[in-house]
C-alpha cells in the first residue's frame, strides 16, 4: 500500500486497537507497532504522524515500556495518549508522580481551544479519564492546553515540535469530541490528505491479487463467516474460476445457513465445494461436553474434512485465509495483556500442498471488512453477519451436543435474530444469539406440568469486541420474543436474559 502512513506505537493497553480504527475512520491509513520499534525502522516507514497508546504501567518504574529520545527529534508530530502522554512528559524531563486523586470515567476538562487538537471545539467538555499517575510538571518548551479539577495537566503540546499529549481517551465514545481531537491531530497538525477508501484499497488489492497470482491455482477453506467470504469474494473478483473455496459444513451452523452461504456464491465464478459432514461432526462430539474438548475435536476434524478435499484437487499454488488485522495485532502484542479470546477454528492443515499463504484482508479491521465486502457486492446478509464462533453451536449449547438439540437452538435463535431485525436493531446491537442451557426448570402449558429446557438470550454492545455492555433491549421487544420461542418452540419453557458485562464475563458462554 502507498498511502500516507500514521504509527500507532503499542504500549499495552485496551485500546490500542481502537485507536487505530480512529485513525482510519478518518481517512488516514495507519498500523499497529510495538513500542520496541526501532528508530530505523521508523525513518524508513516515513510516517507523517506518531501516536501512543495507553498501558498499564507507571513511567518512571525500571522495567517500564519507553522509546528512543530520538522519536522526539525525527520532525514527525507524535500524539501521546494516556500513558503516552505521560511517557512523552518523563522522557523530556517533566515530571510523572502519583497524586492522592485519581481519575477513572467521565470527567469534566476544560480547553483552551488556541490549540490546533482543540481547534473550533468548545471549551468545556467530558473526556474519558483512566490514570492512577498524572504528570505533575510538563517538560520544558510545553504548554499545558487542557486541565480538570483534579489534573492539572490533561493535555500539554509544544506547538513548535508538533508534539502533542492528552491525558485522557479520545479514542472511546465517552470522550466528547474525541474523533474531532484525533482528526484535528491528523489533518491540521499531520496535514494528512486522507487517502485511504475501501473503495481504492479494494482496485489495489484486486490487482495485486492478479500480479502475485497470475495464472496459479487459490485454495480457501470458506467458513461462512464475515471474514471468509468477503475474502471469497475479492479472491473472485481478482482471479474468478482460479480459485477453488471448500465450505465444510459441520451441521453446526443456524438455521438455514449453509444453504445461505451456498446461494450467496452460486453466481460467482469461482469453483464451490460444499461438503456436507455433519454426521461425521456429530459422532466425534458424542457424550462430550466439555467446551474446550469440543473445540478441540471441531478444530481437528474440520482440518481433517479440509484436507480430504484438498487433496482430490492436487497442487495449488496458493492457500488464502481470511486473517484480519486485530489477528496481526494480538498474535504479535509482545508485552500487551491479552484481554480478547478467540473462539474460531484455528491452525493449518498438516498437508495440503501449497505453495505460499496469502492473507488479502490482513491490513483490515472488521467494520472495514464489512466495507470492503459491499464494495466487491457480496450479498448483504453475508456482508452483515453475526459474528459466529468457528466451533458453531457447539459452544451455545451447554453440555453434550444432539441433533434434536441442535434443532432446538437453531429454531429459537432464528426467531431471537428475526425479531431483532424487524425491531430495526440489527445493527445497533452488535452480537446476539441464543444459547441453549443444560438447565431444565418445572413450567405450565396449558393445564399441564412441563419439565423443560431453559433458554438464555444473549445480547451486547461494543465497540471492539474486548469490552462489552449487554443491550437494553426493550422489555415489550424481550416479551415477544419470548412468548413466540415458548409457543413455537418445542422442550423450551423457560426464557432468561443475560445482564452481565465484559468483563466479568465473555460475549460466548463457553
Amino acid at each position: 500500500m502507498k498511502n500516507e502512513l500514521v504509527l500507532v506505537i503499542d504500549f499495552g493497553g485496551q485500546y490500542n486497537q481502537l485507536i487505530a480504527r480512529r485513525v482510519r475512520e478518518n481517512n488516514v491509513y495507519c498500523e499497529v507497532r510495538p513500542y520496541k520499534i526501532k528508530i530505523d525502522e521508523i525513518k524508513e516507514l516515513n510516517p507523517i504522524g506518531i501516536i501512543f497508546t495507553g498501558g498499564p504501567n507507571s513511567v518512571y518504574l525500571d522495567n517500564a515500556p519507553g522509546v528512543d529520545k530520538a522519536i522526539f527529534e525525527l520532525g514527525i508530530p507524535v500524539l501521546g495518549i494516556c500513558y503516552g502522554a505521560q511517557l512523552m512528559a518523563y522522557a523530556l524531563n517533566g515530571k510523572v508522580t502519583s497524586p492522592n486523586t485519581r481519575e477513572y470515567g467521565k470527567t469534566e476538562t476544560t480547553f483552551d481551544t488556541n490549540s490546533l487538537i482543540f481547534k473550533g471545539l468548545p471549551k468545556e467538555a467530558t473526556t474519558w479519564m483512566s490514570h492512577t499517575d498524572y504528570i505533575e510538571v510538563v517538560p520544558e518548551g510545553f504548554t499545558v492546553v487542557a486541565h480538570t479539577k483534579d489534573c492539572p495537566c490533561a493535555a500539554m503540546e509544544n506547538a513548535e515540535k508538533k508534539l502533542y499529549a492528552m491525558q485522557y481517551h479520545p479514542e472511546v465514545l465517552h470522550t466528547d469530541n474525541g474523533n474531532a481531537m484525533l482528526h484535528n491531530f491528523l489533518y491540521e497538525v499531520c496535514n494528512a490528505k486522507g487517502d485511504w477508501t475501501m473503495g481504492d484499497y479494494a482496485n489495489t488489492a484486486i490487482n495485486e491479487i492478479k500480479e502475485k497470482v497470475k495464472d496459479g491455482k487459490v485454495l480457501l477453506a470458506l467458513s461462512g463467516g464475515v471474514d471468509s467470504s468477503v475474502c471469497a469474494a475479492l479472491l473472485a473478483k481478482a482471479i474468478g474460476n482460479q480459485l477453488t473455496c471448500i465450505f465444510v459444513d459441520h451441521g453446526l451452523m443456524r438455521k438455514d445457513e449453509g444453504d445461505e452461504v451456498e446461494k450467496a456464491f452460486a453466481d460467482w465464478d469461482i469453483n464451490f465445494v460444499r461438503v456436507n459432514a455433519k454426521d461425521r461432526f456429530l459422532s466425534r462430539l458424542a457424550l462430550v461436553d466439555d467446551p474446550e474438548t469440543k473445540r478441540k475435536i471441531i478444530g481437528e476434524e474440520f482440518i481433517r474434512v479440509f484436507e480430504e478435499e484438498a487433496k482430490k484437487i492436487g497442487t495449488v499454488d496458493f492457500l488464502a485465509q481470511g486473517t484480519i488485522y486485530p489477528d496481526v495485532i494480538e498474535s504479535g502484542a509482545g508485552d500487551a495483556a491479552v484481554i480478547k479470546s478467540h473462539h474460531n477454528v484455528g491452525g493449518l492443515p498438516d498437508y495440503v500442498d501449497f505453495k505460499e499463504i496469502i492473507e488479502p484482508l490482513r491490513l483490515l479491521f472488521k467494520d472495514e471488512v464489512r466495507t470492503l465486502g459491499l464494495e466487491v457486492g457480496l450479498a448483504d446478509y453475508l456482508v452483515w453477519r453475526q459474528p459466529f464462533p468457528g466451533p458453531g453451536l457447539a459452544i451455545r449449547i451447554i453440555g453434550d451436543i444432539t441433533e434434536d438439540k441442535i434443532a432446538i437452538l437453531q429454531d429459537a435463535d432464528f426467531i431471537f435474530r428475526e425479531e431483532i431485525a424487524l425491531a430495526g436493531l440489527d445493527r445497533q446491537i452488535h452480537q446476539y444469539f441464543a444459547v441453549l442451557t443444560s438447565i431444565r426448570s418445572v413450567g405450565v402449558m396449558g393445564d399441564e406440568r412441563t419439565y423443560d429446557f431453559t433458554l438464555a438470550l444473549r445480547g451486547v454492545t461494543t465497540t471492539d469486541f474486548m469490552t462489552a455492555d449487554f443491550a437494553r433491549i426493550p422489555y415489550d421487544l424481550l416479551a415477544k420474543i419470548s412468548s413466540r420461542i415458548v409457543n413455537e418452540v418445542k422442550t423450551i419453557n423457560r426464557i432468561v436474559y443475560d445482564i452481565t458485562t465484559k468483563p466479568p464475563s465473555t460475549i460466548e458462554w463457553e
